[in-house]
């Protein structure tokens, strides 16, 4: 390829907002990405990225990626181009990926400097990790299957975790977790792999749903709308996916991811609406919709997070309401926190790491009697589905750690950015890590973070502000 060929091709290209331009008998394509996007966006434009390498390299051979962008670009565009690239596939006479396929990227920052890049690829391998299993059908990932992934990050990164399985459920009061799964043919599980540090200065946890299938219970789903429901454990994958690359990196703080496993099947010990469920807040909650039933495992491993592992910082992720798309799209997840500097920070990293995350209204004095009930402390299910439902969902978890609880709760309702066409992607595994990247020694991850790798002018190495909280700077 002639120096004057390669000029021509980068003359030739007018994005709009992508553009393309084959090289050499279509073995390279030069691509550029939007010039500029709108605040709501991320600079990297991850979401063009994965696109175009998808288009351009659709083929088996080993493939060569090279991005040239900002040095802040670099994280989201090696998030985005792994997830051009799914492990899962059960098309009879392929290889797996893996064994057929080996992709490099390499990036070329405008302004260089001599901190490394590799740990990009521990980003994508989490990714793809979290991706395979929501790809995976539930008759290959019941929830024993996913304890089973839970057992193997755990291995990885010398972590054992506690179980609470099925009967077991129901005797330690997880009645939401219980009543959601114990029709299924595999039982639910309550499981938490934690990551506890010498010198860590707060408890973080991270709660992740994971719905291996779900059928809507007895208030089941149309035809139309039952499948892709495999992916409803896409919150839960994402967690693993980012606690592997968390304490593979060194987290300074004490993390817990708790995974909360079900399938909503149907069977003669389906829970019924109108059935009553105490939680494991020691509230109790009347069912008025077997398909709401994300909210209620997420309840019972919120209040584990806050009653025993004494977490100061609880965040929730789930693909919950079928209501996120119409507030946010498919691109920006929903977004409830009882914190403003943290929904802030929560935008911030979205846009650093390409997972993009867009605030809802946070109001429980105005929208928590939507789940009014003659019967017991609440319902699950809102009575006027047009007053912020997608909020209102939110807010039942919120209700279970209390509205007046002292710590920071984030709940993130990642529904339709869980998946793009057919495939999952990943979505989560950025976002926590870039969210958290200052519990973190590593340059990549503190630049995504809100608060970037320089803080009041000074680099940020000792992770500590001086001041009397002693705590670890986040956000």
């Amino acid at each position: 390829l002639s120096l004057q060929t390669w000029k021509t091709a980068l003359k030739s290209l007018k994005p709009n907002p992508t553009d393309t331009c084959p090289l050499w008998l279509n073995l390279a394509t030069v691509a550029a990405l939007p010039s500029k996007v709108s605040r709501h966006n991320t600079p990297s434009s991850a979401h063009f990225l994965t696109r175009l390498v998808r288009t351009c390299l659709p083929g088996k051979a080993n493939q060569h990626v090279v991005v040239v962008c900002e040095r802040t670009s670099v994280f989201a565009s090696a998030c985005a181009i792994a997830r051009a690239f799914p492990l899962f596939s059960r098309c009879s006479g392929q290889s797996t990926p893996s064994e057929s396929q080996k992709v490099t990227a390499e990036f070329l920052c405008l302004a260089p400097d001599n901190e490394p890049l590799s740990t990009a690829t521990l980003m994508a391998k989490s990714i793809r990790l979290a991706s395979r299993i929501v790809d995976t059908p539930c008759n290959e990932m019941n929830t024993d299957d996913f304890l089973q992934e839970i057992k193997a990050v755990g291995s990885e990164v010398g972590v054992v975790p506690v179980i609470i399985r099925g009967e077991d459920l129901l005797k330690k009061g997880f009645g939401g977790i219980y009543g959601v799964g114990k029709a299924a043919e595999s039982p639910p599980v309550l499981a938490v792999l934690s990551h506890t540090p010498e010198g860590a200065t707060q408890t973080i946890a991270w709660i992740g749903k994971g719905i291996v299938y779900d059928t809507g219970g007895l208030t089941i789903k149309g035809k139309t709308l039952m499948p892709g429901m495999k992916r409803d454990c896409a919150g839960a994958a994402a967690v693993l996916g980012a606690f592997r690359a968390a304490v593979k990196q060194g987290f300074k703080e004490n993390l817990h991811a708790v995974f909360c496993l079900a399938e909503n099947a149907i069977g003669p010990k389906a829970t019924r609406p109108d059935d009553i469920h105490q939680l494991y807040s020691g509230k109790t909650v009347e069912i008025n919709n077997t398909d709401a039933e994300g909210r209620l495992v997420l309840a019972d491993g919120a209040v584990y997070a806050s009653k025993d592992l004494k977490a100061d910082i609880i965040l929730d992720i789930a693909t919950l309401t079928g209501a996120q798309g119409i507030v946010t799209g498919r691109y920006h997840a929903a977004l409830l926190t009882n914190s403003e500097e943290w929904e802030r920070a929560c935008v911030k990293a979205g846009r650093n790491s390409g997972d993009l995350v867009q605030p809802l209204v946070f109001a429980p004095e105005l929208h928590f009697s939507e789940f009014s009930s003659a019967m017991a402390d609440m319902k699950n299910f809102v009575s006027d589905r047009s007053n912020a439902q997608c909020s209102c969902a939110g807010l039942f978890i919120g209700a279970h750690i209390g509205f007046n609880w002292s710590g920071v709760w984030i709940h993130v309702d990642m529904a339709y950015p869980a998946y793009s066409g057919e495939r999952a992607t990943g979505y989560g595994v950025a976002l926590l890590l870039a969210l958290f990247g200052q519990a973190t020694d590593d340059t990549l991850l503190q630049l995504a973070s809100p608060l970037g790798s320089v803080v009041d002018g000074h680099t940020e190495n000792s992770g500590l502000t001086i001041n009397t909280l002693k705590r670890r700077r986040l956000v």
